[in-house]
């Protein structure tokens, strides 16, 4: 199965501006997430689409591949269909820029909800892990989760899902991680379609698949690493990179 990594990223951030270019112990976040997305050996290529000089200047200079985006977009997604149009994979992975440590482990089992067998139907997969933390469950920061028993996505939101209507229920909140993998035709559907009004009151693009009927497959892991929203991260990257003997 060819698999091709896309990686959009803008330079703008309303919590971090340029977080992308933020140092994070000698080396920019962006190349951080680039190199380490090609240190997986899962895909056939890993390409940067962006529409800035900077952040294109710093993947190049460590030799990588980048794609201009003509436009702004709305999303990621959007913004990496413009890539894919003109490339031709079996799989399309959204990788997002600010996740500068890139788990192999939790982008092979994305890619194996494609795979040969029941995964030849799938259109769209993500990610998802369990959210232990009251606080964060509460933060309309973390997207949550709530799934069929064949790990298919019912719904995205902000607000806690589900409701805890019963305190003694044995649930469990599950964290959406923002790493989406397409098949082609999907990514492409998605261009075209309307923002539905879960998309435009949650702000979560993902929404759209559901509101019109595509089912989104979620593969479970752990121990996502840290993700750069807020300037506060990169102290908070530091010290996982120290705490994993990481250079």
């Amino acid at each position: 199965m060819k698999a091709i990594a896309l990686i959009p990223a803008r330079i703008g951030a309303t919590r971090f501006p340029r977080k992308l270019l933020a140092d994070l112990r000698g080396k920019t976040v962006i190349r951080r997430t680039y190199e380490n997305t090609v240190a997986t050996g899962l895909f056939a290529d890993v390409i940067m689409v962006t529409d800035d000089d900077e952040i294109e200047a710093e993947i190049r200079s460590c030799g990588g591949r980048t794609f201009r985006s003509t436009r702004e977009f709305e999303s990621g997604t959007d913004r990496i269909a413009e890539a894919a149009r003109h490339l031709e994979a079996d799989v399309f992975v959204n990788v997002q820029g600010d996740e500068p440590f890139v788990n192999r482990e939790a982008l092979a089992s994305l890619l194996e909800l494609f795979e040969d067998g029941t995964g030849v139907d799938t259109l769209v997969g993500s990610l998802v892990q369990p959210l232990d933390d009251p606080l964060l469950v509460a933060d309309p920061n973390y997207v949550k989760v709530v799934m069929d028993f064949s790990n298919r996505a019912l719904l995205f939101s902000r607000s806690p899902i589900p409701y805890m209507r019963d305190k003694s229920a044995p649930i469990t909140f599950y964290e959406h991680i923002g790493v989406y993998a397409f098949r082609k035709e999907a990514l492409m559907d998605f261009t075209v379609w309307p923002v539905g009004t879960l998309e435009a009151a949650e702000k979560i693009e993902c929404l759209r698949f559901l509101e019109m009927g595509v089912p989104i497959w979620m593969a479970v892991t752990e121990g996502a690493a840290v993700e750069i929203d807020t300037p506060e991260d990169i102290g908070r990257a530091e010290a996982f990179m120290e705490r994993m003997g990481l250079e």
